[in-house]
């Protein structure tokens, strides 16, 4: 029956009863704009692009070109640029956690792909990508998607600290948030004209990084992201479709509360540090700080830098949720490529991504840049700075690539300590894939209570955090009262209704 049913379908295709896919043209040369965040280079990018640019020619008969949107106005300038498309923009690096990847697609912002399409034109990664992993780039039943999801990295935050120091303080590692405080502590008591964390407190991420930090060191609750306020956690690695009311009762947020107040009581950092800005990780290469706060990725490409400045420093890292194992992999759609719907060549627009994807020579050119000029390749098959190489501000290339990276063609660098890495990944070994990735959350219903809790976690969080709060208890019970108010509760209904829908059918 089966051989039956090939034969008339190919029958079919030869009498032209059933559409074929369409042949890729590339006789007519394009321009494909790939549009991206981050600051414009000064460096050798341009030269790379050039070589890039040839090779491109070559196999697809098209060349790309970089739109920045720079990082000091990103928040509005990329999407407006979205909103107003002439046609001008092929290929956009886009996100679901942090580019608002959805809210753009329910705008229309980005090009539905079918399967036909993503055969045709991006072969190799429509094959390369599982189709469990497809489904999570759907909206409304339609791929518009291209997910980074062979690519192992980790943005998991907590904090960077000088080993060496961890160590006169009595502490083999820093294994929780009160050993936390014992190394602040001896940084305070021992080390004149250091603070312990110098934290930059008016920076936007300190808020919710510390206290889902705890939350999850504490709690076990589970990070749900792509939602406009930090406020909103799945119970547990068990049970993460449960919402919890974490933020609304309970004794733990409390007792964060409690912790920030004794630590900015102690001088743990600044008395102005809502209003400081300064560069933490800069200070911790000078000795002038003992902790930085930020992901795992940061860490690795520090480590080496501060061992530079400070030898014998011992840069460690302490990942929040240590203390329960509470460890979520990243979203595949954390990074993602997108076509943009007024693309003049989303077809070839498809081609080119997948040659920087998959591609071994273009993925290089991409990465590291020119063999010779801005990489070398060493016996042990990481690759190190040619002779002559000054600096990456100036003999350096960068891309922003961070939408379909590979870990079949990456190639490690040898300034990073890998040995160190490799022994860190060891403890995230227990670490469940996210589980949120196939609901799109849907918050115009609810999109005016969710600005009246924007704006109360900015008002009363940043207090708690930095223990700014004369009564930390009084102050989160307030905090808690201002909530409800808000309509905490009905977002929360409404959320967790979402959430049945798609996984408690």
């Amino acid at each position: 029956m089966k051989k039956l049913l090939a034969l008339s379908l190919a029958l079919m295709l030869l009498l032209g009863l059933v559409p074929a896919l369409a042949e890729a043209d590339t006789s007519e040369h394009v321009v494909i704009t790939y549009l991206v965040t981050g600051d414009i280079p000064t460096n050798k990018t341009n030269d790379v692009l050039k070589v890039l640019n040839e090779k491109l020619t070559e196999k697809v008969n098209a060349e790309l070109a970089i739109e920045w949107i720079v990082w000091t106005d990103w928040t509005t300038k990329y999407n407006l640029a979205l909103a107003t498309q002439d046609g001008s923009i092929d290929l956009v690096g886009t996100a679901t956690d942090w580019l608002n990847a959805w809210p753009n697609i329910q705008k229309g912002a980005f090009l539905p792909l079918s399967e036909d399409m993503l055969k045709t034109y991006a072969p190799k990664t429509w094959e390369s990508v599982p189709a469990e992993n497809w489904e999570l780039c759907k909206y409304d039943g339609t791929i518009y998607l291209m997910p980074e999801d062979n690519y192992a990295q980790w943005t998991n935050h907590g904090f960077m600290y000088r080993g060496d120091w961890a160590r006169e303080a009595g502490l083999e590692k820093v294994n929780s948030w009160a050993d936390l405080g014992t190394y602040f502590q001896y940084i305070k008591d021992n080390k004149e004209g250091v603070i312990p964390w110098d934290a930059d407190g008016n920076g936007t991420s300190y808020a919710p990084q510390l206290s889902g930090g705890w939350q999850t060191s504490h709690t076990g609750n589970i990070y749900i992201e792509g939602l406009p306020v930090d406020l909103f956690y799945g119970v547990s690695k068990d049970d993460p479709y449960t919402l919890s009311k974490y933020y609304l009762e309970g004794d733990e947020f409390v007792n964060f509360a409690k912790n920030q107040k004794a630590w900015s009581d102690a001088g743990y950092w600044r008395e102005d540090v809502l209003n400081y800005s300064g560069n933490v990780m800069d200070e911790v290469k000078e000795g002038l700080t003992g902790a930085h706060q930020h992901h795992t990725q940061t860490w690795l490409g520090q480590r080496h830098l501060v061992e530079e400045k400070q030898p014998g420093a011992d840069l460690q890292f302490f990942w929040f949720g240590k203390e329960m194992g509470n460890l979520v992999k990243l979203n595949i759609t954390h990074g993602a490529m997108a076509v943009a719907a007024k693309s003049k060549n989303p077809e070839r627009a498809l081609m080119v991504y997948d040659l920087l994807r998959n591609d071994p020579e273009i993925y290089r050119l991409l990465t590291l840049g020119i063999e010779g000029q801005q990489y070398v390749i060493n016996e042990d098959g990481y690759f190190e700075r040619p002779e002559g190489y000054t600096d990456d501000s100036v003999d350096g290339s960068g891309f922003n690539y961070w939408w379909g990276r590979n870990d079949n063609l990456e190639v490690r660098n040898a300034m990073n300590d890998w040995v160190a890495y490799d022994k860190l990944l060891v403890e995230y070994e227990t670490a469940i894939n996210y589980p949120f990735g196939q609901v799109v959350f849907d918050t115009f219903d609810v999109s005016m209570e969710m600005d009246n809790l924007s704006n109360i976690y900015n008002t009363y969080m940043p207090q708690i955090v930095f223990g700014k709060a004369a009564d930390p208890e009084a102050y989160v019970a307030e905090f808690r009262e201002q909530l409800k108010i808000a309509g905490y509760e009905t977002v929360l209904a409404e959320i967790q209704r979402q959430l049945d829908a798609v996984y408690k059918k």
